[in-house]
């Protein structure tokens, strides 16, 4: 009987991973995936949720009563909802008008003016704030010709209107991009049905246009709101501290990890993002914007009048030189010897490069560093999870992905609040100190901030690789973890290279984190050398000086990114045709 049992107990295993389509290899990366979620991204997150709620000896909502009675925390909340609203507003001004001229219309340069709507994304809110208040502030360059022209200045900088600014700068592309995809893919039928029953111009584009491009919109707009919570180290570089973000780190490293008023502001950052999403997928339940396309889709292009193309391209030049002064005053400003109460530095030097390549490469190395380990982890993981998802029939698999991709709606500082509540206390073996200070605990932080970008590059690179192949390689006699490495992860590698490259460029500017984990200048990376810098006004040219590098980096990872993804494309089509 024992010898039965026994027997059928593997039996079942070996039944139940028949079930599955699994193999215990497949388990293991499931383990590796599920732990590293746990560890790193639930748990954290969760203390801090918990700590929220928790006195000491029982549930609570004595600190959300004492949140929602102190005055700063009431006018911290509605400042960061009023700022992440009007920077959604702002970025719309600019975003809308931009994606519906280079798509619907024909005329030189469309190309182009994508590929530099994109550019803000390359460098960081942080990096550019400063070197906009010496454009854009109460004695920056614009206003100083304002006042000279006219007489009079306007509040670009000042207090909450520049972190709008700023961000609404920055953050704009995320609309740009979707909303010209969504523009790109409207039914070419559904304009011309509309304009002959006699829509034209404004009713046109707000009837039919826009409603259809809908999704694309609410996609970036919602993904803007998102990141105006978890920006933090703009509103510190402006000194504006009434807001969420800027509150919940004070509070952490002023009065210290037991003040549980900073656990509840991540809390609360956290569900504001959340809500932000799902607010962003109610408003398009119950609503269809499927169209059928016919002989490619897409809206007709047209070519512009003389007075339409004076407008367009008025206000093409007017919003990329707005988008791109945080770069043209970053640079300035890295070449400038004194640059006060001037509209142009006094003098140009190349000597603030020197010192950051005499005294900062600390910082690069660890950056290099950092964020090499993040983005292999990012890879690695990411290709366990989309293989398991897409793959097997493991119970659970959903919810590695789904997890892996909450870590877009948890701010980086409370990611960083609740690594330092976890592993705060947990002393490293070997040298003394704590887990959540060591660099490596950096390059974890970074990854978890990071695997939503790899796993979606890493999931769209398996979705283009037929099962066929893999069941050739298993019928010739591969085991399951040979045709995964020797087959799967080889023919995915352009994917794989475009999501650690991705991965890499923005992880390399990462900062709400990097803030609370970094304790030390030799274990800092190159985002926390530049906000250090930044502080004071001796260091603002060196501090330009990194943020160039920076932006250099950014600027080569993400060309390199899309360089491998179109190599990747043509080498698949190419492959497609010889079948």
């Amino acid at each position: 009987m024992t010898a039965v049992l026994a027997t059928s107990a593997p039996v079942r295993r070996a039944s139940l991973l028949a079930r599955w389509r699994a193999t215990p290899f497949h388990l293991v990366c499931a383990g590796i995936v599920a732990a590293f979620l746990v560890a790193f991204l639930v748990v954290p997150v969760g203390s801090v949720v918990f700590i929220a709620f928790w006195d000491g000896q029982s549930f609570t909502l004595v600190h959300f009563a004492d949140f929602f009675r102190t005055s700063i925390m009431i006018e911290s909340t509605w400042n960061s909802i009023y700022v992440a609203v009007m920077t959604v507003a702002f970025a719309t001004l600019l975003a809308v008008p931009l994606a519906y001229i280079t798509v619907r219309f024909r005329f030189r340069g469309a190309a182009l003016i994508q590929t530099l709507g994109v550019i803000p994304l390359v460098m960081p809110p942080f990096v550019g704030a400063v070197a906009m208040q010496l454009v854009y502030g109460r004695n920056g360059s614009i206003n100083l010709l304002l006042m000279d022209w006219f007489g009079f200045r306007l509040p670009f900088m000042e207090g909450l209107n520049g972190v709008i600014f700023v961000e609404g700068l920055h953050y704009f592309p995320f609309i740009l991009l979707n909303l010209s995809a969504s523009l790109a893919n409207i039914d070419s039928a559904m304009e011309e049905s509309a304009q002959n029953l006699g829509a034209s111009g404004w009713r046109l584009f707000s009837r039919i246009v826009f409603p259809l491009a809908m999704p694309g919109y609410i996609a970036g707009a919602a993904l803007v709101f998102a990141k105006v919570f978890d920006d933090l180290a703009t509103p510190l570089l402006l000194n504006v501290t009434n807001m969420l973000a800027p509150q919940a780190y004070l509070r952490v490293t002023s009065v210290g990890l037991a003040d549980p008023m900073g656990y509840v502001i991540s809390t609360i950052l956290v569900v504001l993002s959340v809500v932000a999403v799902w607010l962003s997928m109610l408003s398009l339940r119950n609503r269809d914007f499927a169209t059928q396309q016919r002989g490619g889709g897409g809206l007709a292009k047209r070519d512009l009048g003389r007075a339409e193309s004076v407008a367009a391209y008025g206000f093409v030049a007017f919003a990329l030189l707005l988008a791109l002064s945080p770069h043209i005053g970053i640079l300035l400003l890295s070449f400038g010897t004194i640059w006060s109460f001037s509209v142009l530095p006094d003098a140009f030097t190349l000597a603030h490069y020197s010192t950051i390549f005499r005294d900062a490469g600390g910082f690069m190395a660890n950056t290099v560093l950092y964020c090499g380990i993040a983005a292999l982890i990012d890879v690695v993981l990411g290709t366990m999870i989309a293989y398991i998802a897409m793959r097997t029939g493991l119970p659970g698999r959903n919810i590695l992905d789904q997890v892996a991709m909450a870590a877009v709606a948890v701010p980086g500082l409370v990611l960083g609040i609740g690594i330092l509540r976890t592993y705060f206390s947990v002393e490293l073996p070997f040298g003394g100190g704590s887990l959540a200070t060591f660099w490596l605990m950096l390059a974890i932080a970074y990854s978890v901030r990071r695997l939503p970008y790899a796993l979606r590059s890493c999931t769209a690179a398996l979705q283009q690789l037929h099962h066929s192949l893999e069941e050739a390689a298993e019928n010739l006699g591969a085991s399951k973890a040979s045709t995964l490495t020797r087959i799967v992860v080889p023919l995915m590698a352009g994917g794989i290279l475009a999501g650690f490259v991705t991965s890499f460029a923005t992880a390399a500017v990462e900062l709400s984190a990097t803030l609370l984990l970094v304790t030390r200048d030799a274990t800092a990376p190159l985002s926390y050398g530049i906000y250090v810098y930044m502080q004071s006004p001796a260091g603002r040219g060196p501090g330009a000086a990194l943020g160039v590098v920076a932006v250099v980096v950014v600027a080569v990872a993400t060309w390199l990114s899309y360089r491998v993804a179109e190599q990747d494309r043509a080498k698949r089509t190419r492959n497609g045709m010889a079948i």
